[in-house]
């Protein structure tokens, strides 16, 4: 973790199906709202689209559909969490954000295999908040190099087409 043995680090909580997961407070820009998305043809499966966020066109991805669980209705405590990913802001849409908590490093621990399965990689730790379990995510790995390019493909059209060229 980026935090000195014995230090705490900072978490935004979130949840996906009732379950509870985390990500470094230093990734997330801010939480909005799921605003209305436009959709982008040809795009990988769990990109919803993208938004203009103060004239930045940033991309959206369903974490639900990115981690294979069923999708959902959006709600009022659905959310996009805005975060920087490989240096760019990425809109994230969550079930809801609970809450940003502190966790000394001592409440972290390496990810078991049988919690993450073959998504092992997306996960940076579990964390113990009480008798509460944080699944912490590695948002660095939540695309792999091939889907960060067709991705990166896919907003170049994207924002071509907006600057009208």
């Amino acid at each position: 973790m980026e935090s000195k043995k014995g230090g705490e680090t900072q978490l935004v909580v979130f949840t996906l199906k009732g379950e509870e997961f985390a990500c470094h407070i230093s990734d997330v820009r801010e939480v909005l709202k799921v605003a209305q998305v436009t959709p982008l043809p040809r795009s990988l499966d769990f990109v919803e689209g993208v938004i203009n966020l103060r004239g930045e066109v940033i991309p959206v991805l369903d974490l639900r559909r990115r981690f294979g669980l069923p999708g959902a209705e959006r709600t009022e405590q659905s959310r996009t969490v805005i975060v920087d990913l490989h240096s760019r802001p990425v809109g994230l849409i969550v079930d809801s954000v609970s809450e940003v908590i502190r966790l000394p490093q001592s409440q972290i621990q390496e990810t078991p295999d049988q919690v993450a399965g073959n998504k092992t990689h997306l996960i940076l730790g579990v964390g113990k908040a009480g008798d509460r379990l944080l699944i912490i995510l590695n948002l660095e790995r939540i695309l792999s190099g091939e889907e960060q390019i067709a991705l990166d493909d896919i907003l170049f059209a994207a924002r071509e087409a907006a600057a009208g060229g």
